[in-house]
């Protein structure tokens, strides 16, 4: 079974065709600066087909009309026939409290997800945008919306509810939903297998760590705790963004430097974190060369996320009741072993010991921890694009 895989920014939109029964990416690629001087398309298809070419994008439908172009090709395209894609899955990062799986999409769905555009304006417009685009080019064609927010939904009150009056949870459901549900699904189903624990009782911390970060707690394939918010703000500093900090801070800085809410929220969500703080760069790379040359709030920065992703760990470790394993996922989690290497040994204490040539190695599957570790530590590489592929033959599966 074929499905499309769409992501849609605000000014990119990038794809993936996936075979889902076999687990196979037949076809990917990126339509970027769209609406923007110097579009680009990228491509990688059949028979070996690499495409990369300035393209003029004016509007999402112009993205998505080269993209359905390309893959109808007879000499680059992997399909013969628009009926050959058994549905489009869409990856949709805010579902609210409407959404603990993915859904069909209906004008129900559509208005569900506008309605939750206000936690999350940037990206839910974005992926709508998508949808709808998708929907006029493949009429026929089912559409799913797979959500960032769904995984987490099985989190107990006492984890979601913030200690704010109750009427605004009653009558604007603020509360805490949690993102990137997708790879921590993904990797926390692997972790799973490969544990010689019981899966049924599995106590797992997943770390996603990239220029966003988050963690989960989750018992049984359950989650019961995660470290985002309402919005992706909350938790660990991360490349932009601050993280957790106290609420009084914000009205602060709006009256010492005279800034409106929203210029206060772009601080906090695009000029703070790893880069605030660093002054260099979001990129852990940046990061890591600077502070290996000696730039102090470099060293700072890294210790910074070290120590509060220790503090995120330990504090799941008790809710959890214990730990049984942990796992390494996406861009950083995956290839940075300074970071991963900070974070185990300051677990230590809870009898977490990995191998050091081991953890030298990037990008792979592993296994991490050393024999007699009392906590098994995975590496296990994300794939959102192949969740959301599965995730969507699922609901196919179930509407037929």
């Amino acid at each position: 079974m074929l499905i499309l895989v769409i992501n849609s920014g605000s000014s990119s939109l990038k794809f993936q065709v996936i075979d889902s029964q076999e687990k196979k990416v037949i076809a990917k690629g990126l339509c970027e600066r769209i609406g923007i001087a110097d579009s680009q398309f990228r491509y990688e298809g059949g028979k070996g087909c690499t495409i990369r070419k300035p393209h003029p994008m004016k509007t999402h439908a112009d993205a998505v009309h080269i993209l359905i172009e390309t893959l109808l090709d007879p000499e680059c395209g992997v399909i013969r026939s628009l009926s050959e894609i058994a549905a489009v899955g869409h990856r949709v990062v805010h579902g609210g409290p409407h959404f603990s799986q993915p859904a069909l999409v209906t004008e129900e769905t559509k208005a569900a997800i506008r309605q939750c555009s206000g936690w999350c304006p940037l990206h839910n417009q974005a992926n709508l945008l998508g949808i709808e685009v998708l929907e006029k080019a493949m009429p026929a064609t089912p559409q799913v919306a797979v959500f960032d927010t769904a995984f987490h939904q099985t989190m107990p009150p006492e984890a979601y509810m913030y200690g704010i009056p109750y009427s605004y949870y009653e009558k604007y459901d603020i509360r805490r939903y949690g993102f990137h549900g997708t790879s921590h699904d993904f990797v926390s189903r692997r972790a799973a297998q490969l544990t010689r624990h019981d899966p049924a009782n599995l106590r797992l911390i997943t770390c996603h760590l990239g220029n966003g970060s988050s963690f989960a707690a989750i018992r049984g394939g359950r989650c019961i705790d995660t470290s985002m918010g309402l919005t992706p703000l909350e938790g660990i500093m991360m490349g932009t963004r601050s993280g957790s900090i106290d609420p009084a801070i914000a009205p602060f800085m709006g009256k010492l430097d005279n800034l409106t809410p929203d210029e206060v929220d772009d601080i906090l969500n695009k000029k703070s974190g790893m880069l605030g703080i660093s002054g260099i760069s979001s990129d852990f790379r940046d990061i890591q060369k600077a502070a290996a040359e000696g730039h102090e709030r470099a060293r700072l920065a890294l210790a910074m996320f070290c120590y509060q992703a220790v503090k995120i760990i330990g504090s799941y470790v008790a809710a959890l009741g214990g730990l049984d394993a942990l796992v390494f996922t996406a861009g950083v989690g995956e290839n940075d072993e300074d970071v991963r290497r900070c974070i185990c040994d300051g677990l230590a204490y809870l009898g977490v010991r990995i191998d050091q040539d081991l953890n030298l190695k990037r990008g792979q599957e592993l296994l991490l921890s050393e024999e007699g570790s009392e906590i098994e530590v995975f590496v296990i590489p994300t794939n959102e694009e192949l969740s959301i592929a599965l995730q969507t033959a699922e609901v196919l599966g179930e509407n037929r």
